[in-house]
């Protein structure tokens, strides 16, 4: 027992650890070794089920829907003329936003029939469409989308551009799944057709059915409807104004559409077939080039003074009306176009160029020209720009003269140069000598003693500045604040009579306009309205002030027509009516010192117009016009372009409106012969025995300027009133004229006092003419013809040789007028104008012989 020992245990292979990579599996042989066991499949499968799930529900809960991106709900603002047609828009994108409702309902079905069939039906994701396009990407086989009508939707409203990683895709499934659930399909169908990108600058089916065929969204057809759903996918490309191509794409997919469509019940077989393929216009950018960008910042400076912000413009969809006149405004660029500035003759790049329009009924603004091209120079220089308005500004201190008691028939020295007291070249400096226009050197022109209606016509400078002494230079700054010049732009010192303070030309038609309303001054404006659908947002609701009286604006604008009838603004008389007649305008030229400015501000009753030129040196400040066109190698004035293309202005945008007339006025009578001042002339001689030649041409002209003519010539005109059919004022006739007389003679100078009532004038056109028509127009106006017949060789029988008194004298009532008749050659026995009985016979016709 002793050697016994246990029987031993043979020692097992051990297992093999199992690791993470288990394969190929042990006890396995072949192909089985490598195939997973159904705990693996199960376990894998559960884990990746249990990974999507909570990853999908990670999002759900942690990606709530977002706000929509601001620009989402941004609308187009459209600023109209006021004619109704479009003058431009405010935008951030172009975008009208419609209701369903407010859309034909074929829009929705072509959008449902191209991009998603199934869109009333699922839940706002297509899972069999996921799984497609993954594997065709995941494969290779190209990028291809799944996206549902509300993906897109999705993506159109919450997401930036450029966002499309596989992230950004999960996201959308998850937020199209929460906006479905959410949201009703009207509702996103109406946000899709809002929010699409349709090409042109287009967003939404309102504002692509103005750019590709300039109707509203509710005028569009079914053809044009299939077209533009069609180009959804890529209407940067597909659009059919880029080339053949690019319309045969477009065809294809439009009648796709069509297709669809009539597949899905939307629309007849017969329909689609006799459908054609629509045209859309041509493609015109919306640009800010030209006058547009003039226009619209006006707007949006005018509404911002009514707390209407550019933000506002720029995203609320307003409707904008203005007080444009879209004929008007063309007509003021035509204007400005006569400016060269090429070529021979050419004008200062740097010249400042103004037209502006103001209705006087209401101050409204109804053309306004401050540049060429406002993508090119955004300064403005009828809002922006100032200048010196030069003489316009002269009428400030005649009304203020007529409001104290002045009348236009008051006679002031207007000679040159003068001392003024008070005037001086610049404040606090000391006093100089003030000039009226003239040749360079010659001291300015002299023009004797002369009353305010002429010193009106020719811008006499020495007789207003004696004006603006007499009633202080603050009369002429109130005058120029009532009528509309702001405060800031006008100044107390004598020489704001020659308005040497800076000015808008808007400012300055808005005072011209108050003179054209005859005193009331309206509040100058642009914008008339704005909406947002049916809602007011602004109403202009200026208010008008009686600021001149109409009495005195009646003198004072009639003195302003002699400007245009007789002084520097007479190119304005072409302005005429549709019959042909003269139009009534009443006017100021303006100059400065070395025509650094150039104005003309006129009006008619219904429109005020000023055309105003400055031109800048390189560095901003003032400089000296260059001559242009046909006033190269002269000078810029006034009376140059800016009347001229006034004129050429105004008779485009009045055609065809009716003449109306200034309030009636009469001139005063001229007051007793005043004292002559006579011209200072350094060449005549002091010998009382020198002859002087009386000057001719003198007839026809007003008496104040006949006798500045005298004065000058070293003679005294005499004033001997007569009446006549010429009208007061008017020189009938000057003694001795054209004849040698000693120097410092007395002129007699015959001036029309108007018609006598007991007076009547023979008729003009008498010689040459018929016997029996002289004889009824002398008893028409009142005179008893006497007829005395004449032999003549030269004369034809029964015509007129002479009348006495001549054609044109003023006679009492029934006067006989002697008028001598031809016979014709020799004595052939014709009566004297008495009868000697019946039956004489004359020989011409008249039978029994008498007259």
């Amino acid at each position: 027992m002793a050697n016994w020992s246990p029987t031993p245990i043979w020692p097992q292979t051990p297992r093999r650890r199992r690791g993470i990579w288990n394969y190929p599996r042990p006890h396995r042989t072949g192909l089985r070794a490598w195939i997973p066991s159904w705990r693996v499949v199960v376990g894998t499968g559960l884990t990746m089920v249990s990974l999507v799930v909570g990853v999908f529900t990670a999002g759900w809960i942690g990606w709530p829907v977002p706000d929509a991106r601001k620009s989402i709900g941004s609308e187009t603002t459209t600023v109209y003329y006021e004619d109704g047609k479009v003058l431009g828009r405010f935008a951030a994108v172009d975008r009208t936003i419609r209701t369903l409702d407010e859309l034909p309902p074929y829009v929705g079905q072509a959008v449902i029939a191209s991009e998603d069939q199934g869109f009333e039906d699922h839940m706002g994701v297509d899972p069999l469409g996921i799984v497609r396009a993954f594997i065709s990407n995941v494969t290779g086989g190209g990028r291809q989308g799944a996206s549902t009508l509300t993906q897109q939707y999705v993506e159109n409203t919450y997401f930036e551009p450029g966002q499309s990683s596989y992230a950004d895709k999960f996201r959308e499934i998850i937020l199209a799944l929460k906006v479905d659930n959410e949201k009703t399909k009207d509702e996103i169908l109406e946000g899709y057709v809002n929010s699409i990108y349709l090409g042109r600058g287009a967003y939404g089916f309102e504002a692509a059915a103005k750019a590709y065929f300039n109707k509203p969204a509710a005028e569009l057809t079914v053809s044009e409807t299939a077209m533009l759903v069609g180009i959804i996918p890529s209407p940067s490309y597909w659009d059919p104004r880029f080339g053949e191509e690019s319309k045969a794409v477009a065809e294809q997919k439009w009648s796709r559409v069509l297709r669809n469509m009539a597949d899905m019940g939307y629309i007849t077989q017969e329909e689609r077939k006799s459908a054609t393929f629509p045209e859309p216009i041509e493609y015109k950018p919306v640009s800010r080039a030209g006058q547009v960008g003039y226009l619209l910042e006006e707007v949006r400076k005018e509404l911002a003074d009514q707390g209407i912000a550019e933000e506002d413009l720029m995203n609320n969809g307003y409707e904008i009306r203005t007080t444009i006149n879209s004929k008007f405004q063309k007509a003021a660029v035509e204007a400005a176009k006569t400016i060269p500035y090429e070529g021979e003759g050419a004008a200062s790049k740097r010249l400042g160029v103004s037209i502006v329009s103001i209705d006087p009924k209401d101050g409204a603004i109804r053309a306004l020209y401050g540049g060429k091209n406002y993508e090119e120079n955004q300064y403005n220089s009828a809002t922006i720009g100032k200048a010196q308005p030069g003489s316009t500004a002269k009428p400030f201190t005649l009304i203020g003269a007529l409001e104290e008691g002045h009348e236009l028939n008051e006679y002031y020295n207007g000679n040159s140069p003068m001392q003024i007291p008070g005037w001086t070249k610049e404040a606090g400096g000391p006093e100089v000598e003030l000039t009226n226009f003239g040749p360079e050197g010659s001291g300015g022109e002299s023009y004797g003693d002369i009353d305010l209606i002429d010193a009106t016509a020719n811008s006499v400078n020495t007789v207003y500045a004696q004006l603006n002494v007499k009633i202080g230079a603050k009369k002429s700054q109130d005058v120029a604040i009532r009528a509309g010049i702001p405060e800031g732009d006008t100044n107390a010192t004598l020489s704001n009579v020659l308005g040497t303070e800076p000015v808008r030309a808007v400012d300055l038609a808005g005072a011209y306009a108050t003179f054209a309303a005859q005193g009331t001054r309206h509040e100058t404006h642009m914008v008339t309205s704005v909406k947002n659908g049916d809602q007011d947002i602004y109403e202009f609701s200026g208010e008008s002030t009686q600021a001149i009286k109409p009495e005195v604006m009646a003198k004072a604008t009639y003195a302003m027509e002699q400007v245009v009838n007789e002084g520097s603004g007479t190119p304005a008389k072409e302005l005429v009516g549709p019959d042909g007649t003269q139009r009534p305008v009443a006017g100021k030229t303006g100059s400065t010192n070395e025509n650094k400015s150039a104005w003309f501000a006129g009006y008619i009753p219904q429109l005020a117009t000023v055309v105003g030129l400055y031109q800048t040196t390189e560095d901003g400040g003032q400089d000296t016009i260059t001559p242009f066109g046909e006033w190269a190698g002269g000078s810029i004035t006034g009376g140059t372009w800016p009347v001229t293309a006034w004129t050429q202005y105004m008779q485009a945008v009045t055609e065809g409106m009716e003449v109306e007339k200034f309030p009636e006025y009469t001139p005063p009578a001229p007051p007793p012969s005043p004292t002559p001042t006579p011209s200072p002339t350094p060449t005549v001689s002091d010998d009382p025995n020198e002859k002087v030649m009386v000057p001719t041409n003198l007839v026809g002209q007003q008496f104040p300027a006949a006798a500045a003519v005298l004065s000058g010539a070293g003679l005294n005109p005499e004033l001997i009133e007569v009446p006549s059919d010429q009208p007061p004022g008017t020189v009938l006739s000057v003694e001795k004229e054209g004849q040698e007389v000693k120097r410092g003679s007395n002129i007699r100078v015959e001036v029309s006092t108007g018609p006598d009532e007991n007076t009547a004038t023979v008729p003009g056109g008498l010689v040459g003419g018929d016997e029996n028509n002289a004889r009824g127009q002398l008893r028409a106006a009142g005179l008893d013809p006497q007829i005395e017949y004449q032999a003549s060789e030269d004369v034809a029988q029964g015509t007129v040789i002479s009348v006495n008194p001549n054609e044109g004298a003023q006679v009492p009532v029934g006067t006989r007028v002697q008028v001598i008749v031809s016979s014709g050659p020799g004595d052939i026995g014709l009566p004297t104008d008495e009868p000697t009985g019946p039956g004489g016979g004359n020989g011409n016709g008249n039978g029994n012989g008498s007259p």
